[in-house]
């Protein structure tokens, strides 16, 4: 039985120094979205009553976010609960019920590769959605795509 609940406690970060890979993706999503709409981690620490040092702990997967925690989060930021847990890998989605080692991503591994998650982008959507004009903002969006398109050409 100690066995099981030590693989257990490898598989999902439990116990081991390691936060848990949902607790850790939940964290990039805030951070995405807190990024997204320009508030600096004391703005919403202030907004949650917590210190911009727990808003850093929770986006890093450092701490977990309680229920309670992720509906005032999801209302601050104004996004659904379901938005946390959206574009998250199969392999960390089941790192948390399967006694699978291998689905999780190595220590280190901050899946920073993902487009959505750079600043840049961020900032791309930032920029975008302050162009007042929508005919403006259209126009930039079907520019985009075109150029996108040539690309993969």
């Amino acid at each position: 039985m100690q066995a099981k609940a030590t693989a257990n406690a490898i598989q999902t970060g439990y116990g081991t120094g390691r936060p848990n890979p949902v607790d850790v993706h939940v964290g990039k999503r805030v951070r995405l979205r807190r990024t997204l709409l320009g508030i600096s981690q004391e703005k919403l620490g202030d907004a949650i009553g917590l210190t911009f040092q727990q808003v850093q702990k929770y986006e890093r997967g450092a701490n977990r976010i309680g229920s309670s925690r992720l509906f005032d989060l999801s209302r601050v930021l104004d996004v659904p609960v379901s938005f946390f847990f959206d574009d998250m890998p199969p392999e960390i989605a089941d790192s948390s019920a399967v006694a699978n080692t291998d689905s999780i991503a190595p220590a280190g591994d901050s899946g920073d590769a993902d487009p959505l998650a750079k600043r840049e982008t961020l900032e791309l959507v930032r920029a975008y959605y302050r162009i007042k004009d929508p005919a403006v903002r259209k126009k930039l969006f079907d520019l985009t795509k075109s150029l996108a398109e040539t690309d993969d050409k």
